[in-house]
């Protein structure tokens, strides 16, 4: 209980500093009223703003009609891009996946190995490999795990 009295006269006390320790009474104002009007003429004289300079740089002028050539590289056309998304030793479950992959609106293929041991589920070919990934996404969200972009000359 003392120490709970103590912090509250220590605030009061801080805030009293803070103020600059002026009571109620000293800021009142006085009973007196004044009677003189300070002179203008007494204080400093105002000069009027100097003109506004004129601009010295050129740069806007010559950037407005300045042309920048930019060289662009031609796009390497290389083999085709693939995405294959199974290799099963199965035909049926090969045809299981790409019935699911049907079922998203893409189409796939299968590829068999030379000896029929694997049956690879394709899709493609790509233009770009932006292309392939728009349709791995799509992929994807139907669960579809997996799939892997190559390329590829089959």
């Amino acid at each position: 209980m003392i120490l709970a009295v103590v912090l509250v006269v220590a605030l009061v006390g801080g805030l009293r500093f803070i103020a600059g320790g002026k009571d109620a009474a000293d800021t009142q104002l006085p009973n007196e009223v004044i009677t003189e009007t300070p002179s203008i003429s007494s204080g400093p004289t105002l000069e009027p703003m100097p003109e506004k300079p004129e601009e010295r740089w050129q740069y806007i002028e010559e950037l407005e009609n300045l042309e920048v050539e930019v060289d662009v590289p031609e796009r390497e056309v290389g083999p085709p891009k693939l995405m294959q998304c199974g290799s099963f030793r199965k035909r049926s479950d090969a045809e299981r996946l790409r019935a699911s992959i049907a079922l998203q609106g893409l189409e796939s293929q299968i590829y068999p190995s030379n000896n029929n041991t694997w049956f690879r589920v394709v899709l493609g070919p790509y233009e770009t490999k932006r292309d392939a990934e728009a349709e791995r996404h799509i992929l994807q969200r139907a669960r579809i795990h997996g799939c892997q972009i190559w390329n590829w000359n089959l």
